[in-house]
């Protein structure tokens, strides 16, 4: 059910909250001859993509490439989008859905802000545990490349 009952302080009438899923980025990273994953400071911990929250007023693409920025230091070029991911379960926290891009990492990869590590990863060494749907995105994201590699 979409909506929680609220109760007004002041005048005890019930008020009708209207939740919606949280919009998010994820950016898979090629840099070299692998992808650059992120190991999270955070809850839930492990591996996973750079990515997270749009901002309000800030395009996907421009919400990739801050968190690319942000998290591992590096500019991206060649943006492209991959997919989108909307179960409900895909973050233990909260309802998200994630537009998720491929890019090409430029310059020196360094953990930042939400990353206490980082490192490249071919896809066939990947870490585990890799966080939320992430190892379904890297499933997705052979298939894709695959594909455009003819």
């Amino acid at each position: 059910m979409p909506f929680n009952a609220l109760t007004c302080p002041a005048c005890g009438t019930e008020v009708r909250e209207y939740r919606n899923p949280f919009p998010t980025v994820d950016i898979i990273i090629e840099l070299n001859d692998g992808i650059i994953l992120i190991e999270r400071k955070n809850p839930p911990y492990g591996w996973a993509l750079p990515g997270g929250f749009v901002d309000y007023g800030e395009s996907l693409e421009d919400a990739a490439a801050r968190e690319a920025r942000e998290e591992t230091s590096l500019e991206i070029r060649d943006l492209q989008l991959l997919g989108c991911y909307s179960d409900p379960k895909r973050d233990s926290r909260m309802h998200t859905i994630s537009t998720v891009f491929v890019g090409t990492g430029i310059g020196c990869p360094q953990a930042d802000d939400d990353a206490v590590n980082l490192a490249s990863f071919k896809l066939d060494s990947l870490p585990e545990p890799l966080c939320f749907d992430h190892a379904r995105i890297l499933d997705d994201y052979r298939k894709w490349k695959s594909f455009r590699q003819g």
